[in-house]
């Protein structure tokens, strides 16, 4: 067996980040009364939410901006689309946000039976996730997810982000993995992928969306149960 250690990501890749953020958002939206506000379209302002939180995550893995001001200025700046100057609001919304979206459980197709089906060939399973510790532990928890990973190793609690190769020579000090027996699982070419080159381990690109990579992975899977044919 040349891998032992797999390390997946986890949002966009087991846990559904973008189904789970719209459920989400949606209960915000009418929990605040935003209607009423101005914002009368859902799906707009969801989709306005989702270009605002893809450019500030950006800002904040090149170290551009803090975890705190990417948490309420997604928010922020999406009300602004909507003429609406609320920063109180925006503070709101972004904690109401964070408390509320790591209860969320919907998970891709086959990700319990695929983590199942590794961990009784004998792989050792561990997460890299740029997410926030006491969120991502959450989303574990509540998707039942906790039980298969040996060590979940966040940006904070390893003080790097993914695709910087330090935070992957965290993980292979806290799980005692070699480079070479150890392989990264993810969606994002810009920080699975390419972190995972950074640091001198083969990769798998789970490809959700179809989309065609700009660099080539050691492999490539359109859904998760397609790692049956890889391990």
């Amino acid at each position: 067996m040349q891998y032992k250690h797999l390390f997946f990501d986890l949002d966009h890749t087991l846990w559904d980040f973008e189904a789970n953020s719209r459920q989400t958002l949606q209960q915000l939206y009418h929990s605040l009364g935003l209607a009423d506000r101005g914002v009368t379209n859902f799906d707009l302002f969801h989709k306005q939410y989702i270009v605002h939180n893809d450019k500030l995550w950006d800002r904040y893995r090149n170290g551009f901006i803090k975890v705190d001001e990417l948490r309420w200025k997604r928010m922020w700046l999406t009300l602004l689309d909507f003429k609406i100057g609320d920063e109180p609001l925006a503070r709101q919304m972004g904690e109401e946000f964070l408390d509320a979206l790591p209860t969320r459980n919907i998970l891709f197709p086959y990700t319990i039976e695929i983590l199942t089906y590794l961990r009784g060939k004998g792989y050792r399973l561990h997460l890299i996730t740029n997410g926030f510790q006491k969120t991502q532990h959450s989303k574990l928890e509540n998707s039942g997810l906790t039980g298969f990973f040996g060590e979940v190793i966040t940006s904070e609690g390893s003080n790097s982000l993914k695709p910087h190769k330090e935070i992957f020579e965290y993980a292979f000090r806290v799980t005692g993995a070699e480079p070479e027996e150890s392989i990264m699982l993810g969606d994002s070419i810009e920080a699975d992928i390419q972190g995972a080159i950074n640091a001198g381990i083969d990769q798998v690109y789970i490809n959700h969306l179809g989309v065609e990579p700009a660099i080539k992975p050691t492999y490539t899977v359109s859904s998760l149960k397609e790692l049956e044919t890889i391990f």
